[in-house]
């Protein structure tokens, strides 16, 4: 999230010419951690790059390290931090407590479509900036993405008890205990759902992404509710970014704004969503619906969740109530609410 620019991308193309020409050239290292096939990819950072490279003139070239080939899952901030890779796909929900204000994209009940959800979720940035490790280091978007099925025989609040949950990052981790069901950081779901040692076991999953990970070979029931997001952010080393042309910056800013940010998780949540109609036509799984009254209470069961965010704001010297209130603010205005 490095600065908002207002400049629209076809501007910046109409700018690349013999000036841009003239810069140095440079390499983007873009490091992320899902299969090299996953949706992201096409929806978001190929064509990312492909703008990047048109705009600076080709200039700026950006190279894909898929699949953790620069590192692990969770370490991707730190390397963008250090240099390992340029830009790095990041989920700050890997460190659970470590990124407290940008959590509260993550909290259950709170958004509903990707794209406007992750336009509101980039306006939180200015009070993320004041946050202890949470100021902007070249961070090209903030996207929230729904995790919608939660992969389960049983769609009760609490009837996971006794079951081994792979939460998807700290805040999910807090809403089983919440609901007394006992986390687990399995590092390969499908292995730990295969696992007897592992089963019965749920694992909150967007759509699509259950088959192309291939937890859909493993599990068949599917409670079809949109309880909570994850938060993703591209994370770009600094000394890159400072050590740019003016040119080459305008480029990279015009591709870290809001809108950048509502255009990709538009992109990518529609794939998403759309792998809900994939399973079912493949057939042998359960979409189990979910009533008005099913969902309240699982808000009741989860809500102390929210009490836990604003204490974890307030001791990063953030008042958190007026945050989230700013979010969902946000959120009724670009239509991104639950």
């Amino acid at each position: 999230m490095k600065r908002f620019a207002l400049a629209t991308v076809a501007a910046v193309v109409a700018m690349a010419g013999p000036a841009l020409a003239q810069d140095k050239p440079v390499e983007i290292k873009l490091a992320h951690w899902v299969p090299a096939n996953h949706l992201l990819a096409s929806t978001g950072f190929i064509p990312w790059g492909k703008s990047i490279e048109a705009a600076s003139g080709g200039s700026i070239k950006v190279t894909i390290f898929p699949a953790q080939q620069l590192g692990k899952a969770a370490d991707h901030y730190d390397m963008a931090r250090d240099g390992i890779a340029t830009v790095a796909y990041v989920n700050p929900g890997y460190q659970a407590g470590r990124f407290p204000i940008i959590a509260a994209g993550e909290l259950p009940f709170l958004v509903d479509k990707p794209g406007p959800a992750s336009q509101a979720l980039d306006g939180l940035v200015p009070p993320v900036r004041r946050a202890r490790d949470e100021g902007r280091q070249g961070l090209p978007d903030a996207r929230a993405r729904r995790h919608d099925p939660l992969q389960g025989p049983d769609h009760r609040p609490g009837a996971d008890q006794g079951m081994k949950i792979r939460p998807a990052n700290g805040t999910v981790g807090q809403m089983s205990r919440r609901s007394a069901a006992p986390a687990c950081r399995c590092r390969r779901r499908r292995r730990a759902m295969r696992s007897r040692r592992a089963w019965p076991t749920r694992s909150p999953f967007p759509w699509n992404s259950i088959i192309s990970f291939g937890i859909d070979k493993v599990t068949k029931f599917h409670t079809d509710m949109r309880l909570y997001a994850a938060v993703f952010v591209w994370a770009m080393n600094k000394p890159f970014y400072d050590g740019l042309s003016a040119n080459q910056k305008k480029v990279i800013d015009n591709h870290c704004n809001n809108e950048w940010a509502a255009k990709v998780g538009a992109a990518w949540g529609d794939a998403e969503d759309a792998g809900r109609e994939k399973l079912i036509a493949m057939g042998g799984h359960t979409m189990v619906p979910m009533s008005k009254v099913q969902i309240d209470a699982w808000k009741k069961a989860v809500a102390p969740v929210y009490d836990d965010w604003v204490a974890g704001a307030g001791k990063a010297g953030i008042d958190g109530k007026k945050a989230l209130d700013d979010l969902r603010g946000q959120l009724a205005r670009t239509g991104g609410a639950y």
